[in-house]
């Protein structure tokens, strides 16, 4: 037993003194707009390396008539970002051109699912680097008293952008199970 314990405390030691469990408040933010902001990077990290390397076979792939394809679900996560970013931090609605743009990720339905077909999980991710930059770059100009006031009774932006982030933990989720379910 002492055996083991020898040989197993190291590796335990070596695993979680490289391991980033902790979550802080990201440089140039407010504090708690900062901690949003780190759980919101390391989401679509760990996103990015789950998907960065599929052909476009596994980005179309649907299991089944009623799954939706990584690809799709990407890009609704791009476009989920890209509405709550334009109410959020520009304070007005998609016009009619952003809504032509972004629009088709926004509902997974038939129409989407059509349409998000034959691009490259590069072009989605792409998509997704310019919408974060640009959130990035909004929530730098907010400071926590906004980020905790009201948008009407009951919701403020905190809330707002934890709802972005737990949208993307549950898609995480769908895309590894597509993942898991993609033709070996």
């Amino acid at each position: 037993m002492r055996r083991y314990i020898t040989i197993i405390l190291p590796l335990f030691s070596i695993v979680f003194l490289n391991a980033q469990y902790e979550i802080k408040s990201s440089a140039g933010y407010s504090p708690n707009i900062g901690i949003m902001v780190n759980m919101l990077e390391d989401l679509k990290k760990r996103i990015t390396e789950e998907v960065k390397d599929l052909d476009q076979s596994q980005t179309d792939f649907e299991f089944d008539e009623n799954a939706n394809s990584i690809g799709a679900l990407v890009m609704h996560l791009v476009a989920t970002e890209a509405y709550y970013q334009i109410e959020t931090l520009e304070g007005r609605q998609w016009t009619e051109e952003e809504q032509e743009h972004w629009g088709v990720g926004g509902e997974l339905n038939d129409k989407s699912k059509k349409a998000l077909k034959g691009k490259s999980i590069r072009h989605y991710l792409a998509l997704w680097d310019e919408i974060r930059e640009k959130t990035l770059a909004g929530l730098k100009t907010k400071d926590d008293k906004w980020f905790s006031s009201n948008i009407e009774e009951g919701i403020n932006y905190h809330w707002v952008w934890y709802h972005v982030m737990e949208h993307q933990a549950n898609h995480m989720g769908q895309i590894a199970l597509v993942k898991n379910r993609l033709p070996k």
